[in-house]
């Protein structure tokens, strides 16, 4: 017993230094050079056939109970063509992740942990799409080689989650890249790419599944449950606010997977939406890959839905509007029957089956053993590399963002901290680091471990018995804080209060946290600093206009490397760049109900809006908020050399009268081409002043010069991040495509651009252009 715990132990502290590299295992693969498959010359083992020519070779050759085992997430195998099982359920949100049903970290013997990144909304809030790709190809690395190994049954990976995070309570907001589009956007066709792959071969490193389509961003709110929400969503939001991560997703990243919601758009489920899957993601975007449900989709539209009045319809209607896969065994154990009842037909099942079939080809699961393909070479030494602890670090260093700092009381000089007081539930809590969808990590580092790494004396004391602060230790802290040089408040949110299936009803802090903090900044010898960890923002007003809380720093749900890069932050070995990529909303937002799917502001009844492109309202911070160490100036360097859009382009082109009686192109008339044509370049001048390095994102919005029609206040039409040293200068190109970023879609979800000014907005500089008739 005892050799075996020790052995164990040594296991664990190998994998926690990146020392795991023994496996037992091979990884499950079809039409090896020996297999009878192969021997015998079958097609679906023909590399030089197109993948979907292969599938459908391989599907013909299934008996109807062999086609239906494959239409669940545990795909069974069939051994008689030598077709092994697989999963298709596996997570990978922001490190690969034991949510699902594929990925294992072994106890003894085996890889035990993986790199462990920033949380989404975290690593959004860097506006860095060079750094969202290196994650994402980090992940996708290190999935390819716990599959090598004989650790994983499926690299079909259900992520990214880029869903709009529309309102502030959303429980899994947190999994986002926050409220913008444009922002989600260029999220989505980042990390697709980084994590399927090398985008000049046909073989994908893994296979990356966008979720969840669409309008979905409700869990449980004052009893209102994801499973049974019908969302009134207007086509003119489903159109400039909703869809356009999903299309991104497809169109530009080639996504090999789209995730249907739970939601009910307009009466329909996602999962049954014929115009939503086949219409739109298949049909107009052009979606080479299958659809997957979200888990029990198919279930609920009979059992919560009451959309479908037996499961044989809900497995017809779902597979009937394009449907591939279901996450879970619905449609296995009722698709015989659908298909006896006549509401189903073989050749339904084989469409799905080509589509599902032809995503494993492309993985190279048919091509003989992996390990001698292009990915073959990876193995468990590329997991939890230096490279990727480092990115991780990188990561949560530039999502942190800096909300308050009076004085200048922050970067702190180590040599000057005498003593600490560290106080709050989050500050030696790892699994606060980690949020929700996550594996075993390679490290943890705690804000307290953190901290200790910088000073000597660190005293702490947890405060509230947990994030939920229903039992506070106030007089314990206040006695601590008192005594200490220095005061560290970790406070915040963790996932009791937000994940998957939880939403909040109140956006204060929870608990006695905010009495709590009152009591330390009182007793403290000088002006304390806050680190909040949150997934989604909170009215944090009273911090902001106390004058004995000199600093505030957001840091998400930071990841393994979280307490290093707040304390690298707090004494100015990194300087902050973060910006924050949603609305702070103050607590009296929660008068608006969460079921209103509205975007827009309607004054007439008091609704105010949502996110900065329309909420109309009080913010505690707004939309891209964030300070540095340095000072940083932006200005636009093109003036008279801007074009006045009159190009040819134009010309000929029929002018439409829009529903509000103004003048428009309609983009669809522009064309692809004209579209093309009309692109020009924008540059933006960064300085900083200093006093120290950094980085810097740099937003450029566009300003319409009213808002008839609907069309947002602003929005966000690019951004670029560049590091600076102190005194330096650079220019940012933007590339401007008119026909994408000074757009804005009707009522009826067309997409137009109005004749006349539009304004290109850096800070406070503006820049006319001109669509002239």
């Amino acid at each position: 017993m005892a050799a075996a715990t020790t052995l164990a132990l040594l296991v664990t502290l190998a994998a926690l230094h990146g020392a795991a590299v023994v496996l037992a295992g091979d990884p499950p693969f079809s039409c090896g050079p020996s297999s009878a498959e192969a021997s015998e010359g079958l097609a679906f083992c023909d590399v030089t056939l197109a993948p979907a020519q292969r599938a459908a070779d391989l599907v013909s050759r299934l008996t109807l109970a062999e086609k239906i085992a494959q239409l669940g997430d545990q795909a069974a195998g069939v051994p008689r063509l030598g077709v092994p099982g697989y999963k298709w359920w596996n997570e990978a949100l922001h490190g690969l992740a034991t949510s699902g049903k594929g990925l294992h970290f072994d106890a003894v013997g085996g890889v035990r942990a993986a790199t462990s990144f920033p949380q989404v909304l975290l690593t959004a809030a860097a506006f860095d799409d060079d750094l969202w790709f290196r994650i994402g190809q980090a992940i996708g690395r290190e999935a390819r080689a716990l599959f090598n190994v004989g650790q994983a049954e499926g690299l079909t990976i259900w992520s990214p989650n880029v869903n709009i995070f529309r309102d502030p309570r959303w429980g899994r907001g947190q999994e986002t890249p926050g409220e913008d589009p444009a922002v989600a956007s260029r999220y989505a066709l980042a990390f697709v790419r980084g994590i399927q792959g090398n985008s000049s071969s046909s073989l994908l490193q893994t296979s990356a599944c966008c979720k969840h389509a669409t309008a979905y961003d409700l869990e449980d709110w004052n009893g209102v449950a994801r499973y049974s929400f019908v969302a009134r969503v207007t086509a003119q939001d489903l159109e400039d606010t909703f869809n356009p991560p999903f299309r991104s997703c497809v169109v530009e990243g080639k996504a090999s997977c789209i995730m249907c919601a739970y939601t009910a758009i307009n009466g329909v489920p996602a999962c049954a939406n014929t115009d939503l899957l086949t219409g739109t993601v298949r049909g107009d975007w052009g979606l080479d890959g299958y659809i997957a449900s979200d888990c029990d989709a198919v279930a609920i539209m009979r059992d919560a839905q009451r959309y479908a009045p037996t499961p044989e319809d809900a497995v017809a209607v779902s597979l009937k509007a394009g449907l591939d896969i279901d996450c879970g065994s619905y449609i296995q154990q009722h698709a015989t029957a659908a298909i006896q009842q006549g509401k189903l037909t073989e050749q339904d099942i084989d469409k799905a089956l080509t589509n599902l079939f032809a995503v494993r080809m492309r993985l190279g699961h048919f091509d003989g053993d992996p390990r001698i393909n292009m990915y073959g070479a990876l193995g468990a030494a590329d997991i939890c590399t230096p490279e990727h602890r480092n990115l991780a670090l990188e990561a949560a260093q530039d999502g942190i963002v800096l909300l308050k700092n009076d004085g200048s009381i922050l970067p702190l000089d180590r040599s000057t901290v005498t003593s600490a007081a560290v106080i709050g539930p989050n500050a030696n809590d790892g699994m606060a680091l980690i949020a929700n969808y996550f594996g075993p990590p390679c490290e943890s580092t705690t804000p307290l471990k953190g901290l200790q790494s910088y000073v000597n004396n660190v005293r702490f004391v947890a405060g509230c018995n947990s994030a939920a602060c229903d039992v506070a230790a106030t007089d314990q802290a206040v006695a601590l804080a008192s005594s200490e040089d220095y005061v560290f408040l970790f406070m915040g949110l963790s996932q009791q209060q937000e994940s998957e299936g939880k939403d909040r009803t109140s956006l204060l802090l929870p608990g006695m946290q905010h009495s709590l903090i009152t009591a330390v900044a009182d007793a403290s010898k000088r002006p304390v600093i806050l680190v909040l960890l949150s997934g989604g923002p909170v009215d944090i007003t009273f911090a902001q206009s106390n004058p004995k809380i000199g600093a505030i720093l957001w840091a998400g749900y930071p990841g393994q490397a979280g307490g290093l890069a707040i304390a690298k932050v707090l004494f100015g070995d990194h300087n902050p760049s973060g910006r924050l990529p949603v609305t702070w909303y103050p607590e009296e937002f929660t008068k608006v109900p969460m079921t209103d799917m509205r975007m827009r502001a309607d004054p007439t009844s008091g609704y105010p809006g949502r996110s900065y492109r329309f909420y109309q309202g009080k913010t505690v911070y707004k939309f891209g908020y964030g300070l540095s160490y340095s000072i940083f100036s932006r200005r636009l360097v093109y003036g008279t050399s801007m074009p006045a859009l009159s190009s040819t382009v134009l010309t000929g082109l029929r002018e439409t009268m829009t529903e509000d009686g103004d003048r428009s192109y309609h983009v669809d008339d522009i064309g692809t081409d004209g579209c093309e044509q009309l692109k020009f370049p924008a540059m933006v001048e960064v300085q900083n002043h200093g006093p120290m390095d950094g980085k810097h994102s740099a937003l450029m919005f566009l300003r319409w010069p009213n808002t008839k029609g609907g069309s947002p206040a602003s929005q966000l039409i690019g951004f670029r991040s560049q590091h600076l040293k102190a005194g330096e200068t650079a220019n940012l190109r933007f590339d401007i495509s008119p026909c994408e970023h000074f757009s804005r879609v009707r009522a009826d979800g067309r997409k137009v651009i109005d004749i006349g000014s539009h304004f290109i907005m850096v800070d406070n500089h503006e820049m006319e252009i001109r669509f002239e008739a």
